[in-house]
């Protein structure tokens, strides 16, 4: 065993119960999941509303409004390349499996955009054209593309050029956002770092099972059974819990890390001794959704003997759990706050 286990051990320090039962869904948007949905169909089958909300584009055509937020337009157009663009950076098929999870995902995530270029903007930070073309050269290098194949690969994805640009001025720019708002609370203690250690190492006497998950919302479930079809069949379930996972563990792929023999609520441990390492479980229904498990790993005492990571792995690990909690509670606070509209 290596040091995966004291560290995902780390991301669970301070959980009173399992993270099954304590968080919630982060994403509380300023409508309603059925709004939400019928903004999305009109997004990609655009259909005459009664008093639909229509500008002119850059070249003259009428462009469609599927939302609003702050008074920033997010048009139908703009949802449809994104959907468009998820499809090429993921390669998760669209099919009556994932479809109502895509779109829900992609809306999702174009209104936190706008969000998060905003908040850049308030407090003055921009991100240069010099920027993004260092990003998008940096993505063709990490994935064995030519000098300018990205836009070779756009264009057979249907994806605008703009689109793709967007979605990394806001990355970079949230970044900083973050940064920002990490200075006042100060770099992580030495004491912090010897508490992290000490309560990670307290239990390891312990079986333990890591566990990956992705959570639906009661609202959101259709064709949960196709959805394990596919996930028994593709090796990536990281990636489908951080696309459409309710749960705030999909930032890190679904990963809950560590959890003791016999803490769990009784029916995701009964379903969770079922399987074997690698395995997917069915849908367990929740009083708040469903869940669907994968066991990675099982831990065995006197058997698995966990590397003791360094300090300076430790305190790393510490600072990226700061950010991403920060990250999170900040865009939550901007959801909120904001006047969204879906037309």
């Amino acid at each position: 065993m290596s040091k995966k286990i004291f560290l995902t051990a780390l991301a669970l320090l301070g959980m009173v119960q399992p993270a099954f039962s304590q968080f919630k869904p982060e994403f509380q948007p300023a409508v309603s999941e059925k709004q939400l949905d019928q903004a999305v169909k009109k997004a990609v089958q655009p259909k005459k509303a009664s008093s639909p909300l229509r500008l002119s584009s850059s070249n003259g055509k009428e462009m469609k409004i599927a939302a609003l937020v702050n008074g920033d337009i997010i048009s139908n157009q703009d949802i449809q390349n994104r959907i468009n663009l998820f499809l090429m950076t993921t390669k998760i098929p669209m099919n009556k499996q994932t479809k109502s999870l895509i779109l829900q995902k992609v809306m999702h995530a174009a209104v936190d955009e706008k969000l998060k270029l905003q908040e850049a903007k308030r407090q003055g930070i921009e991100i240069t054209e010099k920027e993004i073309q260092a990003s998008m050269r940096s993505f063709e290098k990490n994935n064995k593309l030519p000098a300018n194949g990205i836009k070779k690969i756009l264009a057979k994805a249907k994806v605008s050029e703009e689109t793709f640009k967007e979605q990394i001025r806001s990355d970079l720019a949230w970044v900083r956002v973050v940064r920002r708002g990490l200075m006042s609370e100060g770099d992580i203690t030495q004491k912090e770092i010897e508490d992290a250690i000490k309560d990670a190492t307290k239990d390891m006497d312990q079986e333990k099972f890591l566990v990956s998950e992705i959570f639906i919302k009661k609202e959101k479930a259709k064709n949960l059974n196709d959805l394990v079809y596919n996930l028994r069949r593709d090796p990536r379930f990281g990636l489908y819990a951080m696309q459409f996972s309710d749960s705030p563990t999909a930032a890190n792929g679904g990963n809950i890390g560590w959890i003791n023999k016999g803490k769990l609520p009784d029916p995701l441990e009964k379903a969770l001794r079922k399987l074997k390492k690698g395995e997917v479980s069915a849908p367990i229904q929740m009083s708040d959704g469903f869940y669907i498990l994968k066991l990675e790993n099982i831990f065995t005492p006197n058997v698995d003997q966990p590397e003791v990571p360094t300090q300076e792995e430790v305190k790393n690990f510490l600072q990226e759990q700061k950010m991403e909690a920060y990250s999170r509670k900040h865009l939550q606070d901007l959801r909120q706050r904001a006047v969204i509209e879906m037309r």
